[in-house]
């Protein structure tokens, strides 16, 4: 038996989320089903009772999956089982891990397996919305620790009104769509694009779905104490000597912070002089120093380090690198470096470079998505590449990790607005890759500005260009704060924010932020977002004066794409008995053909890199579906001789009958004493009758004889 418990949150709209535990999962430390119309998410959190030596992080891993039975589908490809997470899943956990990972104790060190899982799906809700409650939810009915709760939600501008969760539907007509991670009091994550919309209107949309937040966190504390978990257990994860933190501090801070005043935009040597600082106090305890002490030594020093550059911005604003607050590090950027590709850009801020290329496709190119619940194709692909050396290290490169889908997809929503559909006449599939070759600060912003000015290079019609910039946070306990424009590596990993804003000249296009502290006022947001406007136009500036708009022509190596519209009836024609002849013309021509049906039309694409070969299957294809029209001269072949005339073939697939009258004035005994099969004629079509049947004449064309030479031959008297 079980013990069914549930909490229900009512929405503004009239629809529920219900959340019910007790039912499912028992053995785990929390376990919760989430539920909004049909849709269910079962979300389970385990953790381990003791945290393993030496870990001094939080081992926090998050899993997001949906079953293809969900909604009634077998997955795709040979083997009919969910495999691998597909980029959504990935894309969705993290927005989970995200959200929670800041709010564990910074002493816990346990390991902590957050799973959520779609058992049950609506075709028109959006379950990753749903995913952050539920994970949250997990973990308010446990007894792990955790300063929760939170939620997140989906806040879409639709016909300009704002809406939580919207539907799929709902979603398609959005020119804001967001997804917005908090605690009852604090924004901790966000995420999402935008059609160059206003600084102002992003902070509106975040603030109206914290709102929507502040009431799903207050159901799961109710819930909590309906469960009976609002006491955690307690745990002692680290051992500390606090005498020995005094003693690091004392002896190394005043060192720390003088060189944090002492500028040098070379990352390596900047870590290099801050270590030595850390070798001599080391070195001045003498040798037999016990490796646990060292292990200490590395984490107060590591304190010392982030509370002096910190202070250094704070009190003299003074950066690493020796930069303004506001200040953007030198950029270099080139164009049609590459000259194999279709379009290729190296973009360069400081120690952060992108090489970019693009490549264009046809329909056949496009990427297929097969998800649980999306379905369907993608013809603007981003990928992003970050090898180790990028930043120096020397370590194998793995494969695509999570963290390159992340950048990827941020990018590609940053930029995906501006890229022309077929609506705007863009027939290109597109490819764009975003290889690293050196990172120290956002590195996904390099790849939007790099994309950019690839997809120009390549000679892609974008709307506006696009550049990004990654904005960080300093603040104290005082109220004083520093908001930092294009960070550093170390700026990220030692402040407290982490936000990247994209767009054009005209408005923002994506974004996404982390919060590492608790509260991130509207003063403050409203200064970094300004800050980061002057930024993306300051770069912007950069850009265009490496190329100013598209070019007008692809290069000469690129595929090109010509596209006709043919009648629905006539798909069969150009496609032939078991697509011989689509087939023979691609052949015959070095071209690729894509047929499909739009409609009561047909949409023919014609691709290839040598212009002659479209020329050549364009014309054959027009002589298919050309409508023959009564009065037309046409060039017709002679396909069979029958004795009352000839059948011709005076457009590809049509026949007509040149009646043995028809073929010339004079009388003939026989059809052959004019013509034989094979023979090209000039026939000029008579007429269509109500069968469809042709009427054709050869001797129309041909000069009228004399009256006398027209008549019959007489017949000998015997």
């Amino acid at each position: 038996m079980y013990n069914l418990i549930q909490k229900t949150i009512d929405l503004v709209d009239g629809r529920t989320i219900t959340i019910e535990t007790g039912k499912l999962a028992k053995q785990a430390d929390g376990s919760v089903v989430v539920k909004m119309g049909n849709t269910m998410i079962l979300a389970t959190v385990v953790a381990a009772k003791e945290a393993k030596e030496d870990i001094d992080f939080m081992p926090l891993s998050v899993e997001y999956r949906e079953k293809y039975a969900a909604t009634g589908r077998f997955p795709g490809g040979f083997i009919k089982r969910e495999a691998r997470p597909s980029e959504n899943e990935i894309l969705t956990a993290r927005l989970i891990d995200r959200a929670l990972r800041p709010l564990f104790p910074s002493n816990y060190h346990a390991e902590v397996f957050v799973n959520v899982e779609l058992i049950s799906a609506d075709k028109e809700i959006m379950a990753d919305a749903l995913a952050g409650l539920a994970a949250s939810a997990a973990l308010a009915v446990s007894d792990i620790p955790f300063h929760g709760p939170i939620s997140e939600v989906r806040v879409a501008r639709v016909n300009g009104k704002l809406m939580i969760n919207p539907t799929f539907t709902e979603l398609k007509q959005a020119d804001i769509e967001l997804v917005v991670g908090a605690t009852f009091e604090n924004i901790m994550m966000v995420e999402g694009e935008m059609n160059e919309v206003s600084e102002a209107e992003m902070i509106e949309a975040i603030n109206f779905a914290h709102e929507a937040i502040k009431i799903q966190c207050t159901a799961q504390v109710e819930l909590s104490k309906m469960v009976g978990k609002t006491v955690k257990r307690e745990y002692c994860h680290e051992n500390n000597n606090e005498e020995l933190r005094a003693k690091v501090k004392s002896v190394t801070y005043d060192k720390t912070y003088a060189l944090a005043l002492s500028p040098n935009p070379n990352k390596h040597e900047r870590h290099d002089n801050f270590q030595k600082i850390k070798a001599e106090f080391i070195a001045s305890l003498g040798e037999g120093v016990e490796s646990a002490d060292l292990k200490l030594i590395d984490k107060y020093y590591h304190d010392v380090e982030k509370e002096a550059v910190r202070n250094a911005i704070l009190n003299e604003g003074i950066r690493l690198d020796g930069r303004k607050t506001n200040e953007i590090r030198p950029i270099w950027s080139e164009v049609d470096y590459l000259p194999g590709t279709h379009g290729s850009a190296i973009f360069t801020r400081g120690e952060t470079q992108s090489l970019s290329t693009v490549t264009l496709g046809t329909k056949l190119n496009e990427q297929s998505i097969d998800g649980a619940l999306i379905q369907g194709t993608e013809k603007f692909m981003l990928h992003y590449n970050f090898p180790p050396f990028s930043t120096g290290d020397a370590r194998p490169n793995r494969g695509t990790g999570r963290r390159e889908i992340g950048h990827g997809n941020l990018a590609h929503r940053a930029l995906k607005r501006m890229v022309p559909g077929e609506a705007e006449g863009n027939p290109y599939t597109i490819r764009v890759v975003s290889d690293i070759l050196e990172s120290n600060g956002s590195s996904s912003m390099a790849t939007v500005c790099a994309g950019t000015l690839a997809l120009m290079d390549a000679g892609v019609k974008l709307k506006k260009p696009v550049t990004g910039i990654a904005m960080g946070l300093i603040t104290d306990n005082t109220g004083k704060f520093a908001v930092l424009s294009d960070i550093l590596g170390d700026e990220d990993h030692l402040g407290d924010m982490d936000f990247k804003v994209t767009g054009t000249v005209d408005g923002i296009t994506a974004c996404q932020m982390d919060i590492k502290v608790d509260g991130l006022s509207s003063e403050i947001l409203t200064k970094a977002l300004a800050q980061a406007k002057d930024g993306r136009l300051h770069i912007m500036g950069k850009i265009l004066e490496t190329i100013q708009e598209p070019r007008a022509e692809l290069k000469p190596h690129a595929p090109r794409i010509e596209r006709i519209i043919i009648p629905k009836d006539m798909i069969g024609a150009v496609i032939g008995p078991g697509g011989k002849i689509i087939q023979e013309i691609q052949a015959s021509t070095g071209s690729i053909i894509v047929l499909e049906e739009v409609g009561n039309t047909g949409v023919v694409d014609i691709f290839s890199n040598d212009k002659d070969s479209i020329t050549r299957a364009m014309a054959r294809i027009k002589a298919i579906v050309v409508v023959p029209e009564v009065g037309e001269v046409y060039d017709a072949k002679v396909k069979t001789i029958m004795p009352y005339g000839a059948f011709v073939e005076f457009v590809p697939g049509k026949e007509g009958l040149l009646h043995i009258s028809e073929i010339e004035w004079r009388r003939l005994n026989t059809v052959e004493e004019v013509l034989k099969e094979g023979d090209i004629i000039q026939v000029k079509l008579l007429e269509v009758d109500k069968s469809g049947k042709y009427k054709l004449s050869r001797k129309v064309l041909l000069p009228r004889p004399p009256r006398e030479e027209q008549a019959p031959a007489k017949k000998e008297e015997n």
